[in-house]
């Protein structure tokens, strides 16, 4: 547990920013999308790249990545199965579809360059309200509040006193957000990328770093003697073994290992459950990410 520290007085939101700004100029991890001369595209593959899957995970696949596809128009002339065989394992394949779709959009909509309109952004395939506002700011150096799960933690503690977030709510989450974000574009976009690696790598969920916080002085659940959460709690995610989940996957490696239509009787050799099978290859072709062909899949 961290040190306990003297109750601190309500802090106005440019002091948190400012003491995150600072940190974050000396403790960010060297992430290659963070570099000053990436592309929009380059931050644009990031942000699909890093949902629900961890920065180690992603940095090697990103640069291989990029080193293949450095521009929507070359994803975009590539066959989607080649984008699904280089995403690998990363989780989510369908991501990758979305990812060639979205690069085909840009191609097609705006000249193979991304755009930097929200509104624009949000049109391309696989872009949700937090992809956009996050390529919007990293990108393109736009004022938008972005707001992940670290961001959300350190929010809830610093500022409302509490150990967790609780359940996402976006109007309410990029409200409170908004309210700490400098006016200034250069130091919001700081300041998004800022909290984010506060969240990742100090104000961890389970052993945060307290005592090495830079804003630990304004911290309201610090004052608070860190009460624990008593909140509502946000849905837990089914058991991946033995899910349809990691049949899923199972499959999809087969799949993308064979230069051959495998035959889905041989797909039993990693799925024995045959209704599982069943429901994972009836789902993959469902979502484009498999085709039934003569021979197999």
């Amino acid at each position: 547990m961290p040190t306990l520290a003297r109750p601190a007085d309500d802090a106005p939101a440019d002091a948190i920013a400012e003491a995150v700004n600072r940190w974050f100029a000396t403790a960010a991890r060297p992430l290659p999308w963070r570099a000053a001369d990436v592309s929009p595209w380059a931050v644009l593959v990031s942000e699909f790249m890093l949902q629900q899957t961890q920065v180690a995970r992603v940095q090697p696949r990103w640069e291989e990545w990029m080193r293949r596809w450095p521009t929507p128009a070359d994803l975009a002339a590539a066959p989607p199965a080649e984008a699904v065989r280089m995403w690998d394992r990363l989780g989510y394949p369908r991501r990758a579809l979305w990812l060639h779709r979205a690069a085909t959009e840009i191609v097609e909509r705006h000249d193979g360059d991304v755009p930097r309109e929200l509104d624009a952004l949000l049109a391309l395939q696989g872009i949700g309200p937090y992809t956009a506002r996050a390529i919007a700011a990293f990108a393109f150096g736009e004022r938008h509040p972005v707001v992940d799960t670290n961001t959300r933690r350190v929010i809830a503690r610093a500022v409302d006193g509490a150990a967790e977030a609780g359940p996402p709510a976006t109007r309410r989450d990029l409200d409170a957000m908004d309210a700490l974000l400098p006016d200034d574009p250069a130091a919001a976009r700081v300041f998004n990328a800022g909290a984010m690696e506060l969240g990742a790598t100090v104000c961890t969920a389970r052993a945060p770093r307290c005592d090495d916080c830079p804003i630990a002085p304004v911290c309201a659940w610090r004052a608070a003697r860190y009460p624990a959460y008593d909140g509502p709690r946000r849905a837990r995610q089914a058991r991946f073994a033995g899910s349809d989940r990691e049949a899923r996957g199972l499959i999809m490696r087969e799949l993308r290992a064979a230069h051959r239509p495998v035959p889905e009787d041989e797909l039993g050799r990693v799925v024995s459950d045959r209704d599982r099978l069943t429901r994972a290859v009836d789902g993959l072709v469902a979502d484009g990410l498999a085709a039934r062909v003569d021979g197999g899949l």
